[in-house]
C-alpha cells in the first residue's frame, strides 16, 4: 500500500489510480479515503488521489494530537503533492476537506486549479457542529455491524430514501469489528483537538473563499444539512455566480456524491479543468 512520510515524520497512506486531471480527494473529519467509494466509478478521465488524514483510516496516528488541524492538514496535502511530483491539482472537499481546500486558497493558492465543496462552506452551522460533538472520539455503542446499520436511518437526520445496502456499507467503513464489539477507525483524541481548537477565537473564513476566485468551483448541499445553512449557501453563490450549485434532496450532512444531482454539478466542474 502506498504510504509517504510527512516532515514531522509520520507515515500517511494514499490512494492514487486513473489517468488524467489530478484530483485530491479530502475526506470528512472523523472518515477517510473510502469516503469517495461511491464516486470513483463515475471519475473517468481524472487521476484520483485520495489521503487518509493524520490519525484516521490506514495512517499513522500523531504523537501529539493538537496536531490533527485544519494547516497541519493542510501542509500534509501539500506535502504528499510534492511526493507525487504534482505541481497543481483540483481538490473535491467533502465538509473537513472543504475547510483544508480553503486553507490552500489562502497558502498556496497557485496550487490549486479549482475546487469543489461537499456541504461545506466558510460558516460552520452551530447545530451541525453540536451534532457532531454528540459522537466524535466517543466509543460505538453498537456491538456489531447488524445493530449499527439498524440504527443507521435514525441516526443519520436528514436522510430518506437509503437503501439498507448503503447504510450497511457505510458502517464497515466507518467502524472496525472487534472482539468487544465496533471500533473507531480513527484516532479519539481528536476530539481533543476540535475541543482545543473551539477555544480559540472562530476566524473569518470568507477571506479563504474569496481567495479561490477565478478558480473553476463547484458547491453540493444535502438539502436537510445542518452544517451548511441556506443562508451561507446563497452567500457563497453571490459571491461566486458561477460556481456549480446542486442541493441534494433526501440528504442532510453529508451527500454521498453518487446521486443525479451531485453528479452533474461535479461533472461541469470538471469539464471547466480539462
Amino acid at each position: 500500500m502506498p504510504y509517504f512520510k510527512t516532515s514531522d515524520g509520520l507515515s500517511l497512506y494514499y490512494d492514487d489510480q486513473g489517468e488524467g486531471l489530478a484530483l485530491l480527494c479530502l475526506s470528512g473529519l472523523t472518515r477517510d479515503s473510502r469516503d469517495f467509494d461511491y464516486m470513483l466509478p463515475h471519475l473517468a478521465g481524472c487521476r484520483v488521489i485520495r489521503l487518509d488524514y493524520r490519525g484516521r483510516g490506514k495512517s499513522e496516528f500523531a504523537e501529539d494530537p493538537l496536531t490533527y488541524n485544519v494547516p497541519r492538514e493542510a501542509l500534509d496535502v501539500v506535502e504528499l503533492m510534492a511526493h507525487l511530483g504534482l505541481e497543481r491539482a483540483a481538490v473535491l472537499g467533502t465538509s473537513r476537506g472543504g475547510l483544508v481546500a480553503m486553507a490552500l486558497a489562502m497558502g498556496v493558492p497557485d496550487k490549486l486549479i479549482g475546487v469543489a465543496f461537499n456541504d461545506i462552506g466558510p460558516v460552520i452551522a452551530p447545530e451541525g457542529l453540536e451534532v457532531i460533538m454528540g459522537y466524535l472520539g466517543l466509543p460505538p455503542r453498537w456491538k456489531t455491524y447488524d445493530e449499527a446499520a439498524a440504527a443507521r436511518p435514525a441516526v443519520m437526520k436528514g436522510f430518506a430514501n437509503v437503501p439498507d445496502s448503503r447504510w450497511r456499507a457505510e458502517v464497515e467503513k466507518f467502524f472496525d469489528q472487534t472482539e468487544d464489539g465496533l471500533a473507531l477507525t480513527y484516532d479519539p483524541r481528536l476530539r481533543d483537538a476540535v475541543i482545543a481548537a473551539g477555544a480559540q477565537p472562530v476566524p473569518d473564513l470568507w477571506p479563504m473563499f474569496d481567495a479561490l476566485a477565478g478558480k473553476p468551483m463547484a458547491i453540493i448541499r444535502g438539502a436537510n444539512s445542518d452544517l451548511l445553512s441556506t443562508e451561507t449557501l446563497a452567500e457563497m453563490q453571490a459571491r461566486r455566480p458561477d460556481a456549480h450549485v446542486a442541493v441534494v434532496p433526501d440528504r442532510g450532512h453529508v451527500p454521498f456524491l453518487d446521486e443525479p444531482e451531485a453528479l452533474a454539478a461535479l461533472g461541469a466542474w470538471l469539464k471547466d479543468m480539462q
